[in-house]
């Protein structure tokens, strides 16, 4: 086990369907792939990075997010989100990802992370959950 040290990277791809389009998911009303779906993606690749780097127990939760959508991708295309860690502060870890078509750049993200002891931030989840009901 490592310590999530900068430079830990990984690739992720999606092929766009229908159930990824803006109309699908409900961000806008054209067929193409969807910012919401491009920042899940990016996620993924920055959850991916670290999975076998992360303290015994622990996980991470997305905190923040700024994206850049800069290029529509079409149905049937390919795009592949490119996640390294670039910080690691305390608990918070930074990410940049680009998302890519074949070699055009798609989007830019920029991720924060928060390590978190699973069986505490669950159960936490759980305490809120009782205290509403």
């Amino acid at each position: 086990m490592g310590e999530c040290d900068p430079g830990l990277k990984c690739s992720q791809t999606l092929k766009v369907g229908k159930k990824h389009t803006a109309i699908e998911v409900g961000s806008g009303d054209v067929p193409v792939l969807a910012t919401p779906q491009v920042l899940a993606l990016a996620e993924a690749a920055c959850v991916e990075a670290i999975k076998d780097d992360l303290p015994e127990g622990d996980t991470s939760v997305g905190s923040h997010a700024e994206i850049d959508h800069e290029r529509a991708t079409p149905i049937g295309a390919s795009v592949t989100a490119e996640a390294v860690l670039i910080g690691h502060h305390g608990r918070r870890l930074e990410f940049n990802v680009l998302v890519k078509q074949d070699d055009e750049v798609v989007a830019r993200v920029r991720h924060t992370r928060i390590l978190v002891n699973r069986e505490r931030f669950l159960g936490k989840l759980a305490e809120a959950k009782a205290g509403a009901a």
